[in-house]
């Protein structure tokens, strides 16, 4: 990144300075479709995930079969940028069952698939919130089955677990080089050959083959591909390590009366736990954590500082006071056996003061 900051050339310009700005850019379009299974030109950069869900789910879409999607529909579990629906309108937009372990019923998709135009089915491959990861390539079958299309938000799959759109049978992917230790503020949004009538949300000039106008964030993009090529390297022996880690954790917060981690009947992230214990309240658990040296959130972190109970949780079937309570503690490659050691003794404190309280 810092030498791409050194480069004055524009991306888009043919004079030297140009092309090598360009370079970094399709160095890092290259890397990142060779570790999901596509080809560099299906891969369009954006400035975050959020902006590249938007940009998927676009009516209009057209698979192989030539038809265009018509409505869409969305797991209850999705990150806010795709319940949010994109450019779909509001009565176009129906909404996937989960169950109580917070995977998506595939039976209510098939149902809601046998009655209606050609659908996008927008699932996630990993819950932001609980880690539990989708039955995606099960769920492309159905819906490839009714004629639709399925997009993928990987954004918390990437770098933690093996993804292959192309083994999967997603049409879209979208993901976010922050998620993999890369720059904040730059996504990117991945097609299978065969997708056609992508509409750009910004439009203008004719960057990323006439998908996304705008003048390409080249730092932040090298910093991209470079996360992708360290991550992948490390996956197999950091996701091993993650999850010992993150079990070890677990047993720990079970050990406070009635804690609960939720989704832990189902396969996961190997990084991410939710729990809660009767009595906790999130915010409270923040700050507690926190004046400890240890950092986690309530809920997805772009709704952090609004308390609120989990939409995750509400649509897994569970009362808003235990959604209230609910905490996220993520783990990484730097994660040590001290910083579960740090965080369980947080945890025990805030344990005691629920006992006392």
């Amino acid at each position: 990144m810092l030498a791409a900051y050194e480069l004055i050339g524009n991306p888009s310009s043919i004079h030297a300075e140009g092309r090598e700005a360009r370079r970094l850019v399709e160095e890092a379009r290259a890397m990142l479709a060779t570790s999901v299974g596509a080809l560099p030109r299906n891969v369009v950069f954006t400035s975050a995930g959020t902006e590249a869900n938007a940009l998927a789910l676009s009516p209009g879409l057209r698979g192989p079969s030539g038809r265009p999607v018509e409505r869409l529909l969305v797991s209850a579990v999705e990150h806010a940028s795709v319940l949010a629906g994109g450019r779909f309108p509001v009565d176009k937009i129906g909404q996937i069952r989960v169950t109580r372990s917070g995977v998506i019923d595939l039976d209510h998709l098939k149902a809601l698939l046998s009655d209606g135009p050609p659908a996008l089915v927008s699932i996630m491959a990993a819950n932001n919130e609980t880690g539990a990861l989708q039955p995606v390539a099960e769920a492309a079958g159905i819906v490839h089955g009714a004629g639709g299309l399925l997009h993928v938000d990987a954004i918390q799959a990437l770098g933690k677990i093996p993804f292959d759109i192309k083994a999967i049978g997603a049409d879209l992917a979208t993901f976010s080089a922050h998620k993999i230790g890369g720059p904040k503020g730059v996504g990117a949004l991945v097609l299978a050959e065969g997708v056609a009538g992508l509409e750009p949300v910004l439009r203008g000039g004719g960057q990323e083959l006439n998908r996304r106008a705008g003048t390409e964030n080249v730092a932040g993009i090298a910093g991209f591909g470079a996360a992708v090529r360290i991550a992948l390297q490390a996956l197999p022996e950091d996701a091993e390590r993650m999850a010992t880690l993150r079990d070890r954790l677990e047993n720990g917060i079970r050990s406070v009366a009635g804690a609960m981690v939720f989704s832990d009947d189902v396969k996961r992230l190997p990084n991410t736990a939710l729990f809660t214990a009767p009595g906790l309240k999130a915010e409270t658990a923040v700050i507690g954590f926190d004046l400890e040296g240890v950092a986690v959130s309530s809920g997805s972190a772009c709704s952090s500082g609004k308390v609120q109970p989990s939409h995750v949780l509400s649509a897994m079937g569970y009362d808003p006071t235990v959604a209230q309570g609910a905490v996220r503690l993520s783990l990484g490659w730097s994660t040590e056996p001290n910083d579960i050691n740090r965080a369980l003794e947080a945890w025990r404190k805030l344990g005691n003061t629920l006992l006392k309280g």
